[in-house]
């Protein structure tokens, strides 16, 4: 596990993680479908819009099964990365207003994969009994993601021919 990644000392902490790293997955697909509604891109506002929901729908999923405690406040204090972005958050320096919805839902597969292998490290880590637990039900829930990135991409392949030649406006980074 990276050295700027949080740890889980506890059951506690893994909620707030795992909350936090499905909250900023949320929060950077609807920022990336409010860029592509500017660029008038309503094929990509879709498809993160989709994502967005999706990663929400975890993230409520998770605040559930953490209970009582406040996992959202508890996020705040423990699930920090010191360097970088947590591992679900979608990179910014792959999108670019030409983008298809293959692009996208690579983008997307790309942070699933980064996701499941953190919380595999996490699982692989993990001396509580409790953690281990839910890490373990953490990297089945991911794995059922990236399966469902790869299914998505087998509906929207790569575009017949690429991109436009000679575009007077070449894509430039959102980042």
């Amino acid at each position: 596990m990276s050295a700027d990644a949080p740890r889980a000392a506890s059951l506690v902490d893994l909620y707030a993680i795992a909350y936090q790293i499905e909250a900023d997955a949320v929060e950077r697909y609807t920022m990336l479908a409010d860029q592509m509604e500017m660029h008038n891109n309503p094929a990509l506002v879709d498809v993160f819009r989709d994502l967005a929901r999706a990663e929400g729908i975890h993230r409520d999923q998770i605040c559930r099964m953490a209970g009582d405690f406040d996992v959202a406040a508890h996020a705040h204090k423990v699930a920090r990365w010191r360097i970088g972005e947590s591992p679900e958050s979608a990179d910014l320096g792959a999108a670019q207003y030409l983008m298809t919805p293959h692009d996208a839902l690579q983008m997307a597969l790309a942070a699933e994969q980064r996701a499941l292998e953190f919380f595999r490290e996490l699982l692989g880590n993990a001396v509580d009994a409790d953690v281990r637990h839910l890490a373990a039900e953490l990297v089945e829930e991911e794995t059922g993601h990236v399966a469902l990135c790869h299914r998505l991409l087998l509906r929207y392949p790569p575009p017949a021919g690429g991109r436009p030649a000679g575009d007077p406006d070449p894509p430039a980074s959102q980042a």
